[in-house]
């Protein structure tokens, strides 16, 4: 059972004020074009009797119709279900008039009326079940892209933790004090990962301290022919933005960026404006040997299609490579 949210019941009441408005707009208007309290209350019973029941069937079919019969394909049911409602709302129109004693000429048209009543329940059937539809396929792919964001986030959660995992492994061999403090920075790091990323946003804060113990852990790979930097400006540290957007890059950075047998430069960079959160990557282009490059070009991609679905027409994104320097940067618009 679908249990009821508050965006449901909100829903609920924009729509029954909505329907009371289009209920009494001719009352509204007989009001502001004759001031006369005959003509407007002659023009509120022509509306109870004739959209009434058409706004009772919009509802009917919007709340139980469509969701019971018509999404669960028994479109016989559903047909025969609305021909029922449809009678019974518009029965009180046969009542009211007594067929029978209205001369011929008269008799054809209030036939005519009768059939424009049905046209009227048909055509808000048909409303409701569009909405429905409309509202069905935004969640539907609303699912989806929530499905795919998990997915993409996913695989970047394992690619850190192994990395980190091989640092700290050549580390004890030298060093098992720093060992030490690095295991317990890897323990922030994952505590981080599996239970402050389950949020869509975290505050900018907590992903920069996230950013700044992970490049740490990383520079333990680097020897002294690597110059690593890394610069964090943040102006307003509360401000949300999606988790591990940026991991990728700066794990790119080391991956492709450093060589045993050759300088290397890393330098990250997250600086905020006015309105906009500008990360910068640049980094010595040390291409690995086609055996080495398992993995290599995903995390991009899975950064940039997590851009597009989060963030998509409030992003730019720059990937360059000249003089040997590779450099990335991504601005986002967070106003």
């Amino acid at each position: 059972m679908r249990i009821i949210q508050k965006k449901d019941i909100w829903l609920f009441l924009a729509q029954l004020l909505l329907l009371s408005l289009v209920l009494l707009s001719p009352g509204l208007i007989s009001f502001i074009t004759s001031n006369n309290a005959g003509v407007v209350w002659d023009s509120l019973k022509i509306s109870a009797y004739w959209l009434a029941p058409a706004l009772v069937m919009y509802l009917l079919n919007f709340y139980l119709c469509v969701p019971l019969l018509w999404f669960r394909h028994r479109f016989w049911l559903f047909a025969l279900v609305n021909a029922f409602l449809i009678g019974a709302c518009n029965f009180h129109i046969i009542l009211y008039v007594n067929i029978n004693a209205l001369p011929d000429i008269y008799r054809a048209g209030f036939s005519s009326f009768v059939i424009i009543a049905v046209l009227v329940n048909l055509m808000a059937v048909g409303i409701a079940l569009s909405i429905r539809y409309m509202m069905r396929q935004g969640e539907k792919r609303q699912r989806e892209v929530e499905a795919e964001l998990a997915w993409l986030k996913n695989q970047i959660n394992p690619h850190f933790l192994f990395n980190t995992l091989n640092n700290i492994s050549s580390l004890a061999q030298i060093d098992g004090d720093e060992t030490q403090e690095a295991i317990m920075q890897l323990s922030d790091l994952l505590r981080y990962a599996m239970y402050e990323t389950n949020k869509p946003k975290v505050p900018l804060e907590d992903e920069v301290e996230f950013m700044r113990n992970y490049i740490e852990l990383m520079k333990l790979r680097c020897n002294e022919m690597t110059v690593v930097g890394m610069e964090f400006n943040v102006l307003s540290p509360k401000e949300e933005i999606a988790p591990l957007l940026f991991i990728s890059l700066i794990e790119n950075a080391f991956k492709h960026g450093m060589d045993s047998n050759a300088p290397a430069h890393i330098n990250i960079k997250l600086i905020q404006t006015e309105g906009k959160l500008i990360f910068t990557c640049d980094n010595t282009n040390n291409p690995k040997p086609t055996k080495d490059r398992s993995g290599s070009g995903i995390g991009l991609e899975n950064t940039r299609r997590r851009l597009e679905l989060l963030y998509h027409g409030h992003y730019r994104w720059e990937q360059t490579l000249e003089n040997n320097i590779y450099h990335v940067s991504i601005t986002l618009q967070t106003d």
